[in-house]
Order: C-alpha cells, then structure tokens, then sequence
C-alpha cells in the first residue's frame, strides 16, 4: 500500500529511532544538564526565606490551579472512551458560577482569596463594568485551556500503543485496537453507518494529515480515539499527532464548549428560562418556585463580605 509522504517520513523516522532512547539521551546531555541545574535552582529558591517568597506563592498557586484543571482533563479522555466527563462535572458548572456571577456583580474582578473557591462581588462600587461574552472568555481562559491540554495528553495512550505495536510487529490485547484492525481488513464491504463513520476519520487523518487530525480534534467526536489509533498505525510523527490535537482541543473546541456554556447561562437567557418554567399549565408555579430561590441564594452569597475575618 502506497503511503503518503508525512507517513513515510514516520515510519523511516520510527524506524531509525526505535531502541535508541540511551543515545538520544547523551546526544541531549546539555538540555538534560541545564533542565537539572534549573530545577535545582528552583527548589532552593523554594525553600529558602525571602522577599522572593509572595511571588514563589503566587507561581505555586498559579502551578496547581493549572494542574488541577489538566487533570480533569486527563481524566475526561483517557481510557478510549471511557474517561470520567469532567467537563459536564466540574469545569462547566465552573464556567456557569463565573458567568451568572459576571452579570450579577457587573465585574469579573473578583476578590481572591476566595476566589477561585468561592466567588463574591468586589466591595468597590467603581470596579463595575460592561459584561461582554469576550469579558467572561478571557477570566475562565486559562482553566478552560489547561482543561483542552489535558485532554489532549490523554489522547496520547492510543497514539502510543498502535505506534509500539506497528513498530514490533506485537498485537496488543486492546479492544479498540483489534476493532480498528478488523476494520481495516473489511473497509471495502463496510455499510453500516458506524463503520462508514470510522472509516472516513481514519480516511481525513490518513490522507490529509495535520488538518485532518486538527478537524478530528476541533469538533466533539466521540471517534477521536480512532484517530490516535491510526497515527499511531501508520506512524504519524509525534508532533503532527499532538500538535494538531492540542491546537484542536485546548483552543478551537475549548472556545466553542466555552461560548455555549457562557450563553447558556447569560442573565436573559437563565431568567427567560424560569420563566417559561412558570407558564407550564398548572405545576409551572410549583416548579418555578425553588429556581427562583436558588438563584436568589445565590445572588446574596455574591454580594457578601469577604473581610469577614475573625476579630484581633
């Protein structure tokens, strides 16, 4: 079978490095001695009591913050399919809180501490400003990126074992990986929908590459996994693979996630809702009635205090 160029730069590419991991290292001895000798620096730094400490602080909370979010994102992805769904548990209801907040508040300048464990309004009156889809964006950018990241890394078990397993010629005890193998031995008979579905991300990332792959990843598709599988098959370079996925999810399907999450519970939008809860013939009152509490809790939970800090 005839393979396109980037392909068979992959396999020349596996097959020149494959078992080779001790000298790649040697050759990259001065990237290792200067990655070490950073890290050492950074942990006396740590360490070590100073002015220096309210930023170390800073960068740690920033550090784990981060991490956190590309965890859950881990967490979503990996395990072909069968991932927890961290983004309807945990970073939608996240980006909900921020937005009914924004428009509550007038301001995404929230106090921290508490936020981002608990969200209140800004004690000043002139911190109010115009709420925009962009205003909420850019406060939930950085945990819904790292969120994108880490489900991207969690892609990358597919890529690996379908890689490992075409460049020693094994067959891994892989569900998902026989699938993917089945269906290439009876891609010409294939008529269910399904099939004719697999068959055609296999064909886009086969066939065109990082666009391919970067359309896989951009759209929510629950047959992402096939396309790890088959770059990892047919040796698609690493950074090809990973590059067009993180594009994909971290930034293009993130921002989208993003925009439908911020509209969905934009102020109009959630108080059109309770509303036609409450048209409902007979039981709309009764069902419109702990929304309306709820938010209202809400609303009083934003605007308390945050310097209620315990006397001297």
């Amino acid at each position: 079978m005839h393979l396109p160029p980037y392909l068979e730069s992959g396999w020349m590419q596996g097959n020149k490095e494959a078992g080779k991991p001790e000298r790649r290292l040697w050759h990259r001895r001065g990237m290792v001695t200067s990655l070490l000798l950073m890290l050492g620096v950074l942990t006396v730094a740590y360490y070590i009591e100073g002015a220096h400490q309210q930023y170390v602080q800073h960068v740690e909370k920033k550090f784990l913050w981060c991490a956190y979010w590309v965890g859950l994102g881990i967490l979503s992805s990996v395990g072909l399919g069968t991932g927890l769904h961290t983004f309807l548990l945990y970073l939608g209801p996240h980006i909900a809180s921020v937005t009914l907040a924004a428009y509550e508040c007038n301001s995404v300048n929230f106090p921290e501490p508490p936020y981002p464990d608990a969200i209140v309004c800004p004690d000043d009156e002139g911190a109010e400003e115009t709420i925009t889809l962009w205003t909420i964006i850019s406060k939930v950018r950085l945990e819904a990126c790292m969120w994108g990241a880490g489900t991207a890394i969690g892609e990358l078990p597919p890529y690996f074992m379908a890689r490992a397993a075409r460049l020693s010629g094994a067959e891994p005890d892989d569900e998902e990986y026989e699938e993917f193998e089945e269906m290439l031995e009876h891609a010409q008979s294939a008529q269910d929908f399904a099939s004719r579905a697999k068959l055609a991300v296999q064909n886009l990332v086969q066939k065109v590459g990082f666009l391919g792959i970067l359309a896989c990843a951009s759209i929510p598709n629950p047959l992402f996994d096939l396309a790890g599988i088959t770059c990892g098959h047919f040796l698609v370079p690493f950074w090809t693979f990973f590059g067009a996925t993180l594009i994909g999810k971290a930034i293009i399907k993130m921002h989208i996630q993003k925009l439908f999450v911020i509209i969905t519970f934009s102020k109009h939008i959630v108080e059109q809702m309770v509303s036609l809860i409450g048209s409902v013939p007979s039981i709309g009152p009764s069902l419109q009635k702990p929304f309306q509490e709820y938010l209202e809790s809400q609303r009083k939970k934003l605007h308390l205090k945050s310097d209620t800090s315990s006397p001297q």
